[in-house]
């Protein structure tokens, strides 16, 4: 029988699984592109930023439970390969996270308030939806911005970011040391 917080689970490795999907997709020559209209963002800097919420997000929530946050990235010099592991790592910590709020009644360990802190929700369900929104906000901006630069993702890739069923699979299969 599935435990009742899976579902939320599966979830995050869902779009965790998505985010890392997109970026080790990313063609080599878009890395370095400048995002339209934002000549000093480029689409490496949105990624890294991906990695770099996801650590401040557990600097406020994973405190409580012990969860060692990832070493940042730099979002001018990281580079793909670098980026997919400290996806991969930041991604599995979060699952920890999420894990811990779970078994601790929804909330996160050592947060006082249950609910809203500023943007950021303290309760997992809202957390998740909170997080989920965020990734995929971002992923919209780069498929947008590949086009936009005259660059369009290939359709395997664009199609790939709503394959949830594999991408949950692989998320599964991935699980080393850090995906639990």
């Amino acid at each position: 029988m599935t435990e009742p917080g899976e579902p939320l689970l599966d979830a995050w490795r869902i779009n965790a699984r998505v985010t890392s999907f997109l970026v080790e997709s990313l063609p080599a020559d878009l890395w370095s592109a400048s995002l339209p209209g934002s000549p000093r963002r480029t689409f490496r800097s949105l990624a890294a930023h991906l990695h770099n919420s996801r650590r401040l997000w557990m600097r406020s929530l994973a405190t409580g439970a012990g969860i060692p946050l990832p070493a940042p990235v730099d979002r001018l010099g990281v580079t793909p390969a670098a980026l997919a592991a400290a996806l991969g790592e930041s991604g599995g910590r979060i699952l920890l996270m999420l894990e811990a709020g779970l078994a601790n009644g929804c909330s996160f360990p050592g947060v006082s308030r249950p609910f809203f802190y500023g943007a950021m929700p303290r309760n997992v369900a809202l957390f998740v939806a909170y997080a989920v929104s965020h990734e995929a906000h971002h992923r919209g901006q780069v498929v947008l911005s590949g086009g936009a630069v005259g660059r369009p993702l290939p359709q395997e890739v664009t199609a790939g970011l709503w394959q949830w069923s594999a991408r949950v699979r692989e998320a599964r299969v991935l699980r080393g040391p850090h995906l639990v």
